[in-house]
């Protein structure tokens, strides 16, 4: 997937992203906006995972979301 996700299928992506980690809120997901570094640090921060669980976590769910996430 591309580093950052494409602004428009950013609000269908949030929508699946907050169903996974439901303790990320809806400020950090707009501040996030499709960075995907930023998605892995909150993640990081929210559930007390490495950087290397939280990179292993958004690419496992990017392969089960194929169909909403950019080529």
């Amino acid at each position: 997937m591309n580093p950052d996700i494409a602004k428009g299928n950013w609000k269908q992506f949030k929508g699946k992203v907050k169903q996974q980690w439901g303790k990320l809120t809806d400020d950090h997901l707009d501040q996030i906006a499709g960075k995907r570094d930023q998605l892995a640090g909150k993640i990081q921060e929210a559930y007390g995972v490495s950087r290397d669980e939280a990179e292993k976590q958004i690419k496992e769910f990017e392969e089960r979301n194929k169909d909403t996430t950019p080529p």
